[in-house]
């Protein structure tokens, strides 16, 4: 494990909802695709269901994919600016069959607020371990998703949302071919 649990899951999240934006439809275009996205991903505390709230998840989502792939003094920066707007103060908690983590806001914060604190203390992590290599954008010509290598060997290249590796593999294969001496067969 590179990161603490809660840490992974929490990068995790944030690279699902960076990565929303690339679905079309938008799943968060409505509360309903919000709902499903937050019970996806396991995000407890209030919420307030109104446009508002739906429309702060997206300012979020954008802040986010501008900090993912940021050099390491402009993350910092945007670390510390969602903390400091969400007013966070770090607590250990238990719940919902989770050990002890950390929350950085009250169950009741605005969900907005919630969501950039979690996304911020994992962000934390990657920096306070230097570990920024592993916040990527994936690397298939057709694709602007956002991933997070955990793997071992940081071999991770494409993001799991689709199937970039399995086409980025066929166009490399095609190129091989079409440039082989004996010519396609």
């Amino acid at each position: 494990m590179v990161f603490t649990y809660d840490t992974e899951v929490a990068l995790a999240s944030a690279a699902a909802l960076v990565n929303t934006a690339s679905e079309e439809p938008d799943p968060l275009a409505g509360d309903d695709g919000l709902t499903r996205f937050l019970d996806q991903e396991g995000f407890s505390g209030s919420r307030t269901h109104t446009s508002a709230e739906r429309k702060a998840v997206l300012r979020l989502r954008g802040t986010l994919r501008e900090l993912w792939a940021s050099g390491e003094e402009e993350l910092v920066e945007g670390i510390n600016r969602l903390l400091r707007n969400s007013r966070a103060l770090p607590q250990l908690v238990r719940h919902d069959g989770w050990d002890w983590h950390l929350h950085c806001t009250p169950p009741e914060a605005a969900l907005a607020d919630r969501m950039a604190t979690e996304a911020a203390m994992a962000l934390a992590d990657v920096v306070r371990s230097r570990e920024l290599e592993r916040l990527r954008v994936c690397a298939a010509s057709d694709c602007s998703d956002v991933l997070v290598d955990l793997s071992r060997n940081r071999s991770r290249r494409y993001c799991g949302t689709g199937n970039c590796g399995n086409r980025e593999n066929v166009r490399a294969y095609r190129r091989r071919r079409s440039v082989s001496p004996t010519g396609p067969q």
